[in-house]
Order: C-alpha cells, then structure tokens, then sequence
C-alpha cells in the first residue's frame, strides 16, 4: 500500500474558519515536532497514526483518510489554537497524541467543546479523566496515578520509606508528585520534602544537594524526558546512585534511557505501559515501526498512538458517527479493545483506557544484548490496580 498524505501544518498556520471542508476525513496527530519530547513523540507518533490508517485500509465509511500534523511548541495557546483550525476548517475528526498536559487541558477544551474525538497517549496529568474529564476523550497510554501506584508503591514495599521529590513546575508535574505522595503514604512511607524547577532545566545541582541533606531513602523526578535526562547525568556526577540513596525516575521513556545510557540508567526500576521486546506481538508491530523510522524502537507514546487511532476507527465505522466524538466513545465502550498493546483493556465513562501496565528494571550494560535491549519485566499490573478507581472519582460524567 502506498503511504498515505501527510500534511504538515506549522503553528503559525491561519486557514479560514470558513473554508469548506474537504472530502477526506483527518487526523490531526497535534505532537511536538521541534522541543524536548520530539524523540518520545514525534515523528514517531505521525508514523504510528499513518500505520494504524493503512492497516484498517485507508477508509472510513466510505472516505479517504488522511494524517495531517502540527507542532504546538509545548505552549497550550499554540496547541488550543491549531485544534480549533483544524476542526473548523480541516474536517478533522480526531486529535491524537498531545504531549505536555497543560497542553492537553487546553486541547480537551476545545474537542469538547465541538464534540470532536480526542486521542491522548502522551500527556499523563491524571486531572483529564478526573475533573477536567470530556465524553469525547479517551486517554490511552498512561497517567500520574498508574506511574505512582506501580513504581512509587513498589519501591516503598521494598524498604525505600522516605521519599523527596524534584518536580517539574506545572500541571504534569504537580500530579505526578501528588499522585505518587498518596501512593507512598498508603504504603506505609512518607515524603520528607520536595522542591519545584522550571521546565526544560539545565543546572540541578542546588536542588540535587537539597535532596541529599534530606536523609531521603528515594530522590524522586516528577519530571520528563529531557529534564529527566538531565537530572539523571547531574545526580551521577554528584555521586547519588553510590551514596546508598535511590533515584526513582517517575516518568521514563525508552528514548531517555537511550538518552542517558545505560551506565547511568542501570537498575532503574520504573513503570510502563509497553514494551516492544515483550512478546511475538509486540516484536512483530515494533519491527514494521522501526522499518519506518531508521531501526529506531518504538516508546509507549508511539504504541499508544496507533491502538488508539486503530480503535477510533474500528468504533467509528460501527457507529457510523465519525464527526461526533461523544458517540465514537460510547461505541468504543461497547467493543473489544484487546491488541499488542492492550491487555484485558476497556474503556470508562471518564475517559480512561483501562489496561495492564508493567513494572521494569533498568538492564545493566553487561546484560544488554543489543541497542534495544533495556528493560527486565519484573511485573505486571493489572489495569484494574494500576489506574485509580471510579469510587471517588472527580469526574462529572461517572454516575455515583
């Protein structure tokens, strides 16, 4: 088959609102083509998207499907803006991907507001199923409350009581950090304090001396990919890993542990929602993936993006409602979502994709047997104790 149109779209882009829409049902994969999260995302998630189009057989009910892409530069004004153009003037019928939550909040205004599909597999703030929660949403991939209650618990259960956080200072961060205190205190340990950084910075050293006076069992990031990264190399030079303190990495992709090395990122343990050498299934899609993007191993976000759009357009053929996306996901709720990246999966009235998730360690460089090669599994976490429950759900939308 032949690879399908993608259109980009740059930021700055001013389509009239009153053009007509063009034949071809779009999805608009909304990703950051240019900043820190470029490898986790990216053109991967555009490739992802495209793949899941080809696969399905390139029509929906009826008409062509195209990908188009845009790059919101991580500032929610950006992304609201290209969301809103596209839906007024692209005849796009799903947003996908979305990195940075604040971000991602911004977006969800704006498909709720035109009952358009939103696809999230990046953006992780576990506020977009809870009280900022859209019947046209369903977030796939991952969130603050399964990061927390898979690594955070599990580190906690294992002696690592006191915890200290450094924590990226906006709407992800904040609800990792808080998401992972609750899962810490339930389990019997306690955070001893935390600090707030900038996003996107580039000297850790004050707040990484803060965390080693505290007598902290765990320093954990409430940060992402290149601050993590950062962070990571800086707590090396400062001799942390050595000093009988752990370093939990509370968000880490593939691309960052590829990032940092494994001399760094050795006996990390961390929590996932895929990983591409698990299984014939997941080996079998990540070698098509990587075939595309130069041998390149997929991340969650890339697996995430292409389920989802797989599973918005097998629930939009079956309920003939494409440009609503309030009645796709009520579709969706009704299907089978079970592929090489769900297991046992299902979709909630708040919006949240219910899957396993897996705890894994960090390989160290001696046990790596190719590039790829990174990640131990050391558990699997049922999705009904990975992501938080509906019994006190925030969300408008959960009947009580």
């Amino acid at each position: 088959m032949n690879k399908l149109k993608t259109i980009i779209l740059s930021a700055v882009c001013t389509l009239s609102a009153t053009t007509a829409f063009a034949d071809p049902y779009r999805i608009g994969v909304l990703t950051d083509m240019s900043g820190m999260n470029y490898d986790l995302a990216g053109q991967g998630s555009v490739i992802a998207a495209q793949m899941a189009v080809e696969d399905f057989g390139g029509k929906l009910l009826g008409e062509n499907i195209e990908v188009i892409v845009g790059d919101h530069q991580n500032k929610p004004d950006v992304g609201s803006t290209l969301a809103r153009t596209w839906i007024d003037a692209q005849n796009v019928v799903a947003v996908v991907d979305v990195p940075t939550s604040s971000v991602a909040m911004a977006v969800q205004e704006i498909t709720r507001q035109t009952d358009t599909a939103f696809l999230i597999s990046t953006a992780g703030s576990s506020a977009l199923t809870a009280e900022a929660c859209s019947p046209s949403t369903a977030q796939w991939t991952w969130d603050t409350y399964a990061l927390a209650n898979g690594t955070g618990r599990a580190l906690t259960l294992d002696g690592a009581k006191k915890w200290y956080f450094i924590t990226v200072d906006y709407t992800f961060g904040h609800a990792l950090e808080a998401d992972t205190t609750r899962a810490v205190v339930e389990a019997g340990g306690e955070v001893v304090g935390s600090v707030r950084h900038p996003r996107e910075t580039t000297d850790f050293s004050s707040y990484i001396l803060q965390a080693q006076a505290s007598g902290a069992d765990v320093i954990a990031l409430a940060n992402s990919s290149g601050d993590t990264m950062t962070a990571l190399k800086q707590m090396q030079e400062f001799g942390v890993p050595g000093a009988g303190q752990k370093v939990a990495g509370m968000l880490l992709f593939l691309t960052d542990v590829q990032g940092v090395g494994l001399d760094i990122a050795q006996d990390l343990t961390l929590t996932t929602a895929f990983y591409w050498d698990m299984d014939d299934a997941t080996r079998e899609w990540s070698a098509r993936y990587s075939d595309r993007m130069e041998g390149k191993k997929p991340t969650m976000v890339h697996a995430g993006v292409y389920s989802a759009v797989m599973n918005y357009l097998k629930a939009a053929e079956a309920s003939g409602q494409a440009k609503s996306g309030s009645k796709v996901m009520d579709a969706m709720r009704d299907m089978d979502i079970n592929d090489f990246f769900n297991r046992n999966a299902s979709l909630r009235e708040d919006g949240r994709v219910i899957h396993d998730m897996f705890l894994v360690r960090v390989k160290k460089p001696s046990e790596s047997t190719s590039e790829g090669d990174l990640y131990e599994v050391l558990a699997t976490i049922p999705g009904k104790d990975a992501f938080a429950s509906l019994d006190n759900s925030t969300c408008p939308l959960v009947k009580k």
